[in-house]
């Protein structure tokens, strides 16, 4: 059955929704949206504020889930795109499994963002059994965005400090086989610059620079998978939109050190969000 919901471009956006320290749905909607793209959220956790501060609520989604969904089942909603973010368990993961098997058709994009770790850890929540789910949703993504530590633990790689080129470029290629049609490798530090590793089914791949400046915030990784989300639905070449992820978050982290905002409190977008296209 057609709904008459269907008329305008929409991502599912699965996610957890945190009040404060602009992260993952508090940063992804209001991008999405300004790149002429319906967001649509399904809450995996309430939190009153990411987990980088010392304290915060923390409101767990997973029972709730699957009657959320089913109302959607009932709109008879179809999207266009289907994004998911930080997991807490393997019910959310199998939750979002089961979520892109029922809601996907032929020209919907998959972008699955596996957030299992960082700096060469992967999350105290992330389980082996959790490590391995994740590695089967990733083969139900058309594009996967890990950084490099999520990128050896879908490859079962051993992670280092220091990385050549080439190593990549294999670490790419195990991800292509885990069944993606295109990954993103990001936030790759080269010296004085930034690197972002782009690969597809079709070809080598390329490193995609910019000068590095600042340090790490919050969101930024929420940021990238959100234009790269709306940039494909919108059917913008892969390349191109990983140049404009990676310049607009560089952007952001300028404005956010010249206002002086504390490094838990992420990045000001907000000040050149009408900048996206």
């Amino acid at each position: 059955m057609v709904s008459e919901h269907n008329h305008q471009k929409k991502i599912a956006l699965i996610n957890d929704i945190t009040g404060f320290g602009r992260c993952s749905v508090a940063v992804e909607l209001p991008v999405i949206s300004m790149m002429k793209v319906q967001c649509c959220v399904i809450p995996t956790a309430i939190l009153s504020n990411h987990t980088g501060f010392n304290s915060f609520y923390f409101d767990d989604y997973t029972p709730k889930m699957e009657s959320y969904i089913e109302q959607w089942k009932n709109l008879n909603l179809a999207f266009n795109g289907i994004c998911s973010g930080f997991l807490g368990s393997q019910s959310q993961i199998s939750i979002v499994s089961d979520f892109i098997r029922d809601f996907s058709d032929k020209d919907t994009v998959v972008i699955v963002d596996p957030v299992m770790g960082d700096n060469g850890r992967k999350y105290s929540t992330y389980t082996d059994e959790m490590c391995d789910m994740m590695k089967q949703l990733a083969g139900q993504a058309h594009i996967l965005t890990p950084n490099l530590t999520e990128a050896c633990i879908l490859t079962d790689t051993e992670y280092t400090e220091k990385w050549h080129e080439k190593d990549i470029i294999i670490l790419g290629e195990r991800l292509l086989s885990l069944g993606p049609e295109k990954i993103v490798i990001t936030g790759i530090q080269q010296g004085s610059l930034i690197a972002n590793y782009c690969c597809t089914e079709n070809d080598k791949g390329r490193f995609i620079k910019v000068k590095k400046t600042g340090q790490q915030r919050s969101g930024t990784g929420d940021i990238f998978t959100s234009i790269i989300a709306a940039d494909a639905v919108n059917g913008i070449d892969f390349y191109s939109s990983v140049r404009k992820a990676s310049q607009f978050i560089k952007q952001c982290i300028i404005h956010s050190d010249k206002m002086a905002i504390p490094l838990t409190d992420g990045v000001c977008f907000e000040e050149i969000l009408h900048t996206l296209k």
